[in-house]
């Protein structure tokens, strides 16, 4: 059956004619030759990805999730099946094939620097990238030979393929692991375990460390290696001659985040753009990871200023900007901020603390772009002054801030220019601004460079370690262990001459980064014996190495990439805008502390290295400052005036001063300036003072020499004599008045004054007469009263003289109309008693006579006899 498969297309050439034959011949050749065609054309992405590098999973891939039993235990595996565009899933175009069959993660090693007697253990993956199962496989150790130098590292490291020369022969059988059956796109993790006496490392050095998985598929139907994962194992056997000092940097910088707005009130409670820097100081967050792990390293901290007076800003009540553009919401971050800063004073106790200018301004911009704008370097010098003001008392420490950090360590001459300028003297660079030909060593960091100027140059391989994405622990593990493998390598170079080395990091690290930075000077620390950690002040000031490379390079060195990101002229230009109008305003501010110290920082923060690679971000930041400023110098404005008549040569005209800040403003002058066509003189400038939340109304005496229409401009002004806000102008009518009619006008007042008098002088005529008339009445009744008391007392005086008692009429009736009645007590009506003095005009009483024709029971006159002795007879 085999045999008759093999035979099938094949012909009969017994039974085909020759020129059949033929036929068929050239027809197979066609055919092969277009199946051999299309056979590369499929090869072909093949070979190209299997030249690109490790798989990684592809965008859209699915995850499925299975499990596979190995060795007696079960373990959870994932399978990946990259996804179309349309959502299906599909085989990749190009299968991994070789050491690349199978992806190895090595995800930790423990004890990272081992020492004798210790046991090496690793952790990790193992996926199954191919098209086929792995059978027959086993899990291995493998250790190489040592490696020669930090250049045979970085080969080392670089290298794709297996390669058993580098890689070495595996370690030992039984330190080996079987592994079952491994399907397409399955993972499981693993374990190794081998004693370091088995790893056969005679002496002290960095040897090339790698897990290979050996087996056998469909494709590829033989024993080989199908994966394996590269790392560095540094072994040092005794203390060396001379240990190395190494340096490391810890950064405390973040992004600008305070605004130049606070509030109105007493506390000037500050407002921040965003709430990012309690996320960060949070626990968990990047900058709480970062004092955690710097509390017990043996580091240099360096830190932004702006960061701490940021946080101590946010211990107290702070608001955040409504990114909507509503009103500023209470911040969240109080209880993080307090306790972010008590960790921090902690932590920095008996270590080196080094403050950057404030706000850590880009120096290479300054010096490429700001040098070109008058006053941009003005700034710098205070910068580095806030500094020492800021960090020393916050965290109550001694605080150098004799160091600059371009950024990047990259340095050239006009950066040395202006960093020197504001009193820094030591300047951090980078060994690929200052790079080393021709030695074979790694030399010490300190670089005399002129003008008593020192560049501390960090190592760039060791500065730039911990770059990239680090969130996975395969990654974060490589990192670790080729930075303690640089080290011992760099021991190594020159046993027996003392070396200070600088590792710098990148400004911002990420808090997978700052954790595997940790990890890795934890273990130098704790285990490696060839270093010993310094400050960065004892490496600025160490013997320098006369071979090493002193000089600066030129302006035009500097990196391409980097230049792209620096701040645009423009921005200086925007600066001086702000600072000049700042300038202005400060002059006429009673409380200035109150608006100066904000925007001051503020524009320490347009200066910022936050701002590389977000360019539209700093510009809308300047653009805020600026802007706030002008609504707060508006706040002191002049009053528009409408236009105004002045009837006469000479007039009064009031300007009004508006100052709605909340504070006084003083030292400004107003003047007014009228055109000259009618000879309008508006006299001398006035002082300005107006309380805060008020208006004060300033008036000029003007005179002018004609009839006719002027404009008159108003115009505040400092007292350096500059001109603040915008000038207010107005028109003015001056009406002049002649001496005819000024006699007309004064005549008409004239009389209208004599009608005034005389109608005042008759109304007070009219009123002296009734009060004459008045008078002479009362005086009349006064006379009437007085005789009726005299007729009275006549009658009494007659009785007496008879019987002594009371005359009585001879028909035995009553006179009583003429003679005085008797009150109940006795006395006579017309008496006077106790306290009254007989004047009875007013009382209504009714014991007095009866009224003409009005009669009264004791009138005699009807019965014929004659008037009474004692009765009025001239009535």
């Amino acid at each position: 059956m085999a045999e008759a498969a093999d035979n099938q297309g094949t012909p009969n050439t017994r039974r085909w004619p020759a020129r059949r034959w033929a036929s068929w011949r050239a027809g197979r050749t066609r055919r092969a030759t277009l199946g051999g065609a299309t056979l590369a054309l499929a090869v072909l992405p093949l070979l190209t990805a299997a030249h690109a590098g490790p798989e990684t999973r592809a965008p859209g891939a699915t995850e499925v999730t299975s499990q596979v039993t190995g060795q007696g235990a079960t373990t959870n595996t994932t399978a990946q099946r990259p996804a179309t565009s349309s959502g299906k899933t599909a085989r990749p175009a190009a299968t991994p094939d070789g050491s690349r069959t199978v992806d190895v993660s090595l995800t930790s090693l423990s004890p990272k620097v081992p020492e004798d007697g210790d046991k090496v253990t690793l952790t990790g993956t193992l996926t199954n990238n191919g098209r086929s199962s792995v059978r027959e496989a086993h899990l291995a150790l493998r250790v190489g030979p040592a490696l020669a130098g930090r250049s045979a590292i970085e080969q080392y490291r670089s290298r794709k393929g297996f390669d058993p020369g580098l890689d070495g022969a595996e370690v030992g059988d039984k330190y080996q692991q079987k592994l079952t059956s491994l399907a397409p796109g399955i993972s499981r993790s693993f374990s190794l375990q081998v004693p370091v006496s088995a790893l056969n490392m005679d002496s002290s050095g960095v040897y090339p460390l790698s897990v290979t998985v050996s087996g056998q598929n469909k494709r590829e139907p033989y024993p080989h290696v199908l994966g394996l994962e590269r790392t560095f194992l540094p072994w040092q056997k005794g203390t060396p001659e001379t240990k190395t000092e190494l340096t490391a940097l810890w950064p405390l910088i973040s992004r600008s985040h305070l605004t130049a707005r606070t509030d109105t009130d007493e506390q000037q409670t500050p407002i921040f753009r965003d709430d990012d820097l309690a996320r960060e100081i949070a626990p968990g967050g990047r900058l709480q990871q970062m004092v955690a792990l710097g509390r017990d390293l043996p580091i240099t901290w360096v830190i932004d200023p702006d960061l701490l007076a940021s946080v101590e800003a946010m211990t107290q009540r702070y608001r955040v900007e409504d990114p909507d553009g509503g009103d500023p919401v209470p911040g969240k971050g109080r209880k993080y901020a307090n306790e972010w800063l008590n960790d921090l004073q902690q932590a920095v106790q008996g270590e080196e603390v080094v403050a950057l200018p404030f706000a850590d301004p880009d120096l290479a911009s300054l010096a490429h772009r700001g040098i070109n704008v008058r006053g941009a370097l003005s700034g710098l010098a205070p910068a580095t002054e806030l500094a020492r003001e800021t960090v020393g008392p916050i965290l109550h420490t001694e605080v150098r801030t004799q160091f600059a950090w371009p950024v990047n360590g990259a340095l050239d001459s006009a950066i040395v220019d202006v960093a020197t300028s504001a009193g820094a003297h030591n300047l951090i660079a980078r060994g690929d601004s200052l790079s080393d030909q021709g030695l074979s060593y790694t030399p010490t960091a300190s670089r005399p460079i002129g003008g008593g100027n020192t560049a501390v140059v960090a190592d760039t391989t060791l500065s730039r370690s911990f770059e990239g994405d680090l969130t996975s622990a395969g990654a974060s593990t490589r990192a670790v262990q080729r930075f303690l493998a640089h080290t011992q390598a760099l021991t190594a170079e020159v046993p027996n001459r003392q070396r200070n080395i600088l590792m710098a990091p990148q400004r911002l690290p990420t808090t997978s980064q700052a954790q595997a930075m940790a990890q890795a000077l934890t273990a130098l620390h704790r285990d490696g014996s060839w270093t010993r950690g310094v400050s960065l002040s004892e490496t600025a000031e160490a013997k320098p190495d006369a071979r090493a490379n002193r000089r600066v390079p030129a302006k035009s060195a500097y990196p391409r990439s980097l230049r792209k990101q620096e701040l645009p002229t423009k921005a200086y230009e925007d600066m001086r805008l702000t600072r000049t109008r700042l300038a202005d305003f400060q002059v006429i501010l009673s409380q200035a502390d109150r608006v100066v110290p904000p925007f001051s920082n503020a524009m320490n923060r347009e200066m910022s290295n936050s701002w590389r690679g977000h360019r539209a971000e700093g510009e809308r930041y300047r653009r805020s400052v600026h802007s706030y400023l002008g609504e707060l110098t508006r706040k002191v404005r002049l009053i528009q005036k409408s236009r105004i008549t002045l009837s006469g040569r000479s007039a009064t005209i009031p300007i009004t001063v508006q100052n709605n800040l909340v504070q006084r403003v003083d030292g400004l002058e107003l003047r007014l300036k009228s055109s000259r066509r009618i000879g309008l003189d508006v006299g001398d400038p006035q002082p300005v003072r107006v309380d805060a939340g008020h208006s004060q109304s300033v008036k000029f005496d003007t005179t002018a020499k004609a009839n006719g229409r002027a404009w008159v401009e108003a115009q505040l002004y400092t007292k350096d004599n500059k001109p603040y806000g915008p000038p207010m102008r107005f028109q003015t009518n001056v009406t002049s008045i002649t001496s005819s009619v000024l006699l007309v006008i004064a005549g008409g007042v004239l009389l209208v004054v004599l009608a005034g008098i005389r109608m005042y002088t008759q109304r007070k005529r009219r009123a002296a007469a009734r009060v004459e008339a008045a008078r002479e009445a009362r005086e009349e009744a006064a006379r009437e009263g007085a005789e009726d008391a005299a007729e009275g007392a006549t009658e009494g005086n007659a009785e007496e003289a008879g019987d002594g008692e009371s005359a009585e009429s001879a028909d035995g009736g009553d006179d009583t109309g003429s003679s005085p009645s008797e009150s109940p007590d006795g006395t006579s009506a017309s008496e006077p008693r106790d306290g009254d003095d007989g004047n009875h005009e007013d009382d209504g009483d009714t014991s007095q006579p009866a009224q003409p024709g009005e009669r009264g029971q004791d009138t005699q006159g009807e019965n014929g006899t004659g008037p009474h002795s004692g009765e009025k007879v001239d009535r």
